[in-house]
């Protein structure tokens, strides 16, 4: 008698979970080795999926790193949303931010890799993409809700929030784009757990020193 299939034996793909699988390791791809490097094939080997099939999902190589880029902006603003910043008073929520912006680089290196290679290619990809520009706005509405709320108690001078993430963005940023160079150059590893601590507290202090009155 036939052995009784299981039910993941019989259950057809989920398409979700299909597409979420091809954009993980596309974008481990992408981040590895460039949009010019990165081939589709290779993408699916290492998925559950086939050439065919993140060509239906997604229709092309370009189309496929678009949506990787979507993925990782759409990602870090999420997590912002979720930690609720604003709800805190304003010296404690913008330490909050830094710090979570820190972390965040510093855990998802290949988002650094992933804006690092868009540069290279002058941007042309990520204004192609529908509604980013205004998701990504959300970082900037919640930085000056902080602002004047800070400026309210008499905590914080009066800032711009575009000069601000800027700011919060570049020393973040920076501790993972720059890491091996650093090393060569310095005899510093930025990617040392010790570093990273001690960094992280320099780069909430130089925010805050800059904003406090």
């Amino acid at each position: 008698m036939a052995k009784a299939r299981t039910a993941a034996e019989t259950r057809p793909n989920d398409p979700d979970e299909t597409r979420s699988n091809i954009l993980e390791v596309a974008a481990r791809e992408f981040a590895d080795k460039g949009l010019a490097g990165a081939r589709i094939d290779e993408i699916a080997e290492k998925t559950n999926s086939s050439k065919r099939m993140i060509y239906y999902y997604f229709g092309g190589k370009d189309e496929l790193y678009r949506a990787v880029l979507e993925r990782s902006y759409s990602s870090i603003r999420a997590r912002e949303a979720e930690a609720d910043f604003e709800s805190l008073p304003a010296d404690q929520a913008l330490r909050a931010q830094i710090e979570h912006s820190f972390d965040y680089h510093v855990q998802h290196p290949e988002f650094v890799r992933l804006v690092m290679n868009e540069n290279i290619h002058h941007g042309v990809h990520i204004g192609h993409i529908e509604g980013l520009k205004e998701r990504n706005r959300s970082v900037i509405a919640s930085l000056k809700a902080i602002i004047d709320k800070g400026v309210a108690a008499g905590q914080f001078r009066p800032v711009d929030p575009v000069e601000l993430h800027m700011s919060i963005s570049a020393l973040c940023f920076y501790n993972v784009s720059n890491r091996y160079t650093f090393a060569s150059n310095f005899g510093v590893d930025m990617g040392a757990s010790e570093t990273q601590v001690r960094r992280r507290a320099q780069v909430v202090d130089i925010i805050l020193a800059w904003v406090m009155i």
